[in-house]
Formats: structure tokens, C-alpha cells, sequence
């Protein structure tokens, strides 16, 4: 079983940035339980939409939305964090951002998710 704390989300500013952090922890998880971990993030509506994942490699792979190109994904494997710096923020990207890890046995685990807001 795995757990997903996120941190780092809140209020910025048109042009700021956020650093979201999210942590996986469990009692019987090591650097090589988890392959993939990344974010979606959720409007209003329950539209969710895929920001960035990255393997256990580190590369990143990142979603279609605008958000490419101003996201920046990295994974640190020996603290079991996955990290998502958002800069250049936009209105557009106030959405609920949610943490998931996919690890051994096809399981997907998912954190509660962190808000992040930018306001104009």
C-alpha cells in the first residue's frame, strides 16, 4: 500500500510560481516499488486533465495543455518524492492538483490533492 502526501499548493499571483511537492510512503515501499508518479489536475466540472509524469528514469513526459512548457517535473527516488515547479502562473491553471504513483502489482494510488490558485 502506498500513500501520497501533497504540500506547496495556495494562492500566487498572475506570473508567480508554486512548487508542489508530493511525498509516497508505506511500509513495505523501496526506491523500486514505484515506476511512474506524476500530476492531473482538476477545474471545476471534475474535468481532470494529465499535467506530468515521469518514469523511474527521471524523463518527463508532459500533458497537452497549455501548462507545457511552464511546468517542470522531477523526482527525486531515494526521498520517494515527485516535485512539479509551476511558473509563469495563469488564472487558467487555479485547479485542484492531484499526486498519483503507479507501483507493483498494476496499482495506482492517488493523494487527496492540493489547491492551487492564481488570481489575476
Amino acid at each position: 500500500q502506498v500513500q501520497l502526501v501533497e504540500s506547496g499548493g495556495g494562492l500566487a499571483q498572475t506570473g508567480g510560481s508554486l512548487r508542489l511537492s508530493c511525498a509516497a510512503s508505506g511500509p513495505t515501499i523501496d526506491v523500486n516499488t514505484i515506476s511512474v508518479m506524476g500530476w492531473f489536475r482538476e477545474y471545476p466540472g471534475n474535468r481532470r486533465e494529465l499535467v506530468a509524469d515521469t518514469g523511474h528514469g527521471g524523463v518527463p513526459h508532459y500533458g497537452e495543455d497549455p501548462a507545457k512548457g511552464r511546468f517542470t517535473i522531477s523526482r527525486d527516488n531515494a526521498k520517494k518524492v515527485v516535485y512539479l515547479q509551476m511558473d509563469k502562473l495563469i488564472p487558467e491553471d487555479t485547479a485542484v492538483y492531484y499526486c498519483y504513483a503507479d507501483y507493483k502489482g498494476g496499482r495506482r494510488a492517488w493523494g487527496l490533492g492540493t489547491q492551487v490558485t492564481v488570481s489575476s
